[in-house]
């Protein structure tokens, strides 16, 4: 029997060979990236997450969700993989610190430019109020109602707990700005029940120079001076006073802008009737007003009916015939004054406060307020101000400017009473 000996060969493989070999397999990772991790081990301030690097990463609670967050429980399960945002570098332990709360903002950001593109009516629950307006959170989000797009009879303070309709005025994540109106919406609302050629009974709101401001239905419309009769007038003051009653027919609808333009003139059956006798316009107003939608119809056909061909450029005039940009103010000006008010002009400075200003502690958390020293790791409080991008903490003062600062910037909206 031959004894047959195995040969082993004896290989060297020192910890720094081991050393290099995980240095060749580690990944990557760094500030920003998204990437996918499993929770092994959850604290009472954070959890510890595999990523797959040398050391595991830390996710503090604050930055467990866009929304206050008391338990890590509440929204991380012990063996969950999930996508995680890295926040911060490697501190001098070779820990990272990871965020799903900032993946949450982006969505977030996104989701309400794509609303805003839409034009779309969002529904939102106001959860505090200010001397400024009032505060409401969409898809998580922070958003800011100013008071002059509060349309209701309510005190602001009663306000709390309302889930209003709103339509967004201005999204600028850069700026840190979710600007919405609670007006806007009623307008529009109210807008889509009306028609071009429709004769509507109003109340003259105020009177103007260039014209008067009609409530119709709780939406104001502008009859200007041109479409209250064929006959020239001075003044609008020569033939309307505050508080009449008035039968008007609408010529325009601009639901983007919230203007309804009016007219008297195109319900008059002999030209200045409406000088010498308003009555008899009023009584005849529906009749007139189906002649005005069938030669409007027979124009935009291209017929060639008597009654289109002897109709004259003025007697069927656009909506904003004749009317300069500032002839032609929002459906929605607030009627008791003087001017003609931007959505904030008549606030002060200190009437304009951020988004997040005078909000309850427990309403606004921050990726790192509050925390005890120990609940933040080295990761967080070693990390230079680059390495923590942020959608809203911790910014400079210019970095989170007033919710409604700049509102000169901002189109009017209409002035509008809820029903």
């Amino acid at each position: 029997m031959v004894n047959q000996k195995s040969t082993v060969t004896e290989i060297g493989f020192t910890h720094e060979d081991f050393a290099a070999l995980l240095d060749k397999y580690d990944y990557h990772f760094s500030p920003g990236d998204t990437v996918a991790g499993t929770v092994f081990s959850i604290e009472q301030r954070g959890a510890l997450i595999d990523i797959g690097a040398k050391t595991a990463a830390y996710i503090p609670i604050q930055e467990m969700s866009i929304n206050r967050v008391d338990s890590p429980e509440e929204v991380l399960q012990a063996n969950e993989t999930r996508e995680f945002f890295i926040l911060t570098d490697e501190n001098e332990d070779g820990q990272l610190t990871l965020s799903i709360r900032r993946i949450e903002y982006m969505r977030a950001w996104e989701r309400v430019r794509q609303l805003q593109t839409e034009d779309a009516t969002v529904r939102s629950g106001v959860f505090a109020t200010n001397r400024g307006g009032a505060l409401v959170r969409i898809e998580g989000l922070r958003g800011f109602i100013p008071g002059s797009h509060i349309s209701t009879r309510k005190p602001k303070e009663d306000l709390v707990g309302e889930e209003l309709p709103l339509k967004f005025l201005e999204v600028d994540e850069d700026r840190n700005r979710l600007v919405l109106s609670h007006r806007r919406a009623l307008v529009e609302r109210k807008m889509n029940r009306l028609e071009v050629g429709e004769v509507v009974i109003g109340t003259v709101r105020g009177i103007k120079p260039y014209g008067a401001f009609i409530d119709i239905g709780g939406v104001s419309g502008l009859l200007h001076i041109s479409e209250i009769s064929h006959d020239h007038i001075d003044t609008p003051h020569s033939v309307f006073n505050v508080n009449d009653e008035v039968k008007v027919m609408i010529i325009d609808l601009d639901a983007e802008r919230g203007r309804i333009s009016l007219s008297t003139k195109q319900l008059e059956p002999e030209p200045g009737d409406m000088i010498k006798d308003r009555q008899v316009v009023y009584d005849r107003a529906e009749e007139m007003a189906v002649r005005y939608r069938e030669q409007m119809l027979a124009k935009q056909q291209g017929g060639s009916s008597a009654s289109a061909d002897a109709l004259s450029e003025e007697d069927i005039p656009s909506a904003v015939e004749d009317l300069s940009e500032e002839d032609i103010p929002s459906a929605v000006e607030d009627l008791s004054e003087e001017d003609i008010p931007s959505a904030v002009e008549d606030l002060s400075e200190e009437d304009i406060p951020s988004a997040v200003e005078d909000v309850a502690e427990e309403d606004i958390p921050s990726a790192v307020e509050d925390a005890a020293e120990e609940d933040i790791p080295s990761a967080v409080e070693d990390a230079a101000e680059e390495d923590i991008p942020s959608a809203v903490e911790d910014a400079a003062e210019e970095d989170i400017p007033s919710a409604v600062e700049d509102a000169g910037e901002l189109e009017e909206v209409p002035v509008v009473e809820e029903v």
